[in-house]
């Protein structure tokens, strides 16, 4: 069953950021609050995600694409096992390889607009 959005805005209340740039990390959880997000988490490893996510699943994640010497597949594989929307988020364009099970998943290219943050968030990257 997919999480609900406990803050009826039809945006999720409690996202999960994976981004291993505090610098990006502090701009989307910025941007994600001024949304109406009312929980923002962030990590910046594949372990510390999966621990997150074990401790309180979130209602939806953004996931950076390669972390430092890994990449999160392992992350957006648990969230497809628990049915909690994501969107993967890459800084290399087109050449970054996704593996084909997540080939339809969405994507937001960094530096991305508030615009397209925040469609992500209402589409709930499913």
């Amino acid at each position: 069953m997919a999480p609900a959005f406990s803050n009826g805005s039809g945006r999720p209340a409690d996202v999960l950021i994976v981004e291993d740039d505090p610098i990006i990390a502090i701009d989307f959880e910025d941007r994600l609050i001024g949304f109406g997000v009312t929980s923002v988490r962030t990590v910046g490893s594949v372990t510390q995600a999966l621990e997150a996510i074990a401790e309180r699943a979130p209602d939806f994640a953004l996931l950076d694409v390669e972390l430092i010497r890994e990449t999160s597949f392992a992350i957006a594989e648990r969230l497809v096992a628990l049915k909690i929307p994501f969107v993967f988020v890459t800084g290399h364009g087109a050449e970054t390889i996704i593996p084909s099970q997540f080939a339809a998943r969405p994507r937001l290219q960094k530096p991305c607009s508030s615009d397209a943050l925040e469609a992500a968030l209402q589409a709930r990257g499913t």
